[in-house]
């Protein structure tokens, strides 16, 4: 089974440099807000959807959305954070 490169490869990685853009800190709904309006493709808004309530910095926010992007093995399909 070949696996392909999604047109959304990055998306969520261009929501999360606009949430950081102007803030050291971001809550879980700025972050579910954000990718709503960034129209994230469902797959990309379930591992939204799976981030705990809280406040999250830059680092700690990748790592929870790495982690659920690498359990689903999307990582090569839409790409990690930074």
């Amino acid at each position: 089974m070949a696996v392909e490169r999604s047109g959304d490869y990055g998306a969520l990685q261009k929501v999360v440099d606009a949430l950081y853009a102007h803030a050291r800190t971001v809550s879980r709904l700025d972050v579910v807000l954000g990718a709503e309006a960034a129209d994230l493709p469902r797959d990309l808004m379930e591992v939204v959807e799976l981030l705990p309530p809280g406040t999250y910095t830059r680092e700690r926010l990748c790592t929870q959305l790495n982690s659920s992007i690498g359990g689903h093995g999307w990582g090569y399909v839409y790409g990690t954070v930074k």
